[in-house]
């Protein structure tokens, strides 16, 4: 087309410029929102099935639940579970591990801290209590008992046991810094966790305690325990 042609057909000019525009306006726009919104809409639905699941677990058990009754709990059908979890066994997995993320969290930001031993086990021992207090706590300690494929158990097993360690970890920098008496680490960690995870037993929510107050009167009986003599 030559440049006549071109401005006839309103190329170049302000008005041509107006519609093309405007024909950019009328293009409908998606129903769908972009990938990384959907990414972030299924994570906080999974979140949400899994926190459902904790309450409804420790309520009526591990077997006497079923996904129907966690869909049910979240007014979807159970095929909406499937979306998100593959079955029953996932879903208390993925209970499980949410509830020790938030040790192992914890965990790894006391180690890179600079505080002396016995200050990052309390830290530590407070974050741990809080947690078995929580909705997760009941799956943490029950869900070795509910009959897991190996292949989770497995897994279930070294989540626990980088826990046990960073315990024995925090024990000896203690020892070794005078903040805590000469000790068995490994016994130490043993009677610690052993004691903590109980939490999980017993809590009940609305309780007379709360979970802060759960921690803090198991950081002072351990504190009272571990000074140096």
């Amino acid at each position: 087309m030559d440049q006549g042609a071109y401005k006839r057909a309103g190329g170049g000019t302000g008005a041509g410029r107006r519609a093309a525009a405007s024909g950019r306006s009328s293009r409908p726009r998606s129903p769908w929102q972009p990938a990384r919104e959907r990414a972030r809409q299924r994570e906080v639905k999974r979140d949400a099935v899994i926190l459902a699941a904790a309450r409804i677990f420790k309520e009526r058990g591990y077997h006497n639940t079923t996904l129907d009754d966690i869909a049910a709990h979240l007014n979807v059908t159970k095929p909406t579970l499937y979306y998100y979890l593959d079955n029953k066994e996932q879903i208390i997995y993925e209970c499980f591990r949410v509830g020790i993320g938030r040790i192992r969290a914890g965990l790894a930001e006391l180690e890179a801290d600079s505080a002396c031993g016995r200050d990052k086990l309390e830290a530590l021992v407070h974050r741990y209590a809080e947690v078995m207090a929580s909705d997760f706590g009941w799956c943490m300690v029950r869900v070795e008992e509910q009959d897991l494929g190996p292949s989770m158990g497995r897994r279930i097993k070294q989540l626990k046991s980088q826990i046990d360690q960073g315990i024995r970890r925090l024990v000896r920098a203690g020892i070794e810094d005078g903040s805590i008496r000469d000790c068995d680490p490994k016994m130490t960690s043993f009677a610690l966790a052993g004691a903590l995870n109980w939490i999980g037993y017993w809590y009940r929510s609305g309780a007379a305690l709360t979970p802060a107050q759960i921690a803090d009167r198991f950081v002072d009986l351990f504190d009272h325990g571990l000074r140096p003599r």
